[in-house]
């Protein structure tokens, strides 16, 4: 079951997804809360990772300090 966090705003749910990319700098892992799931959804939070919500009502993921 992919991750999902409840918006406190809004009351919408929102499913964690993550995507590589290619950069100049080499590959890099995007991650992105939608709201439909989608390939690349995951079943949890990355490690070293905090899921906050913005004040819009969109959830947001920060490093951990």
């Amino acid at each position: 079951m992919p991750y999902s966090v409840k918006s406190k705003k809004t009351g919408e749910t929102y499913y964690l997804h993550c995507k590589e990319t290619q950069s100049r700098g080499g590959k890099r892992t995007l991650y992105f809360f939608a709201k439909e799931i989608k390939p690349g959804a995951l079943d949890a939070v990355p490690t070293g990772y905090v899921v906050t919500e913005a004040p819009t009502g969109l959830p947001l993921l920060k490093k951990a300090k």
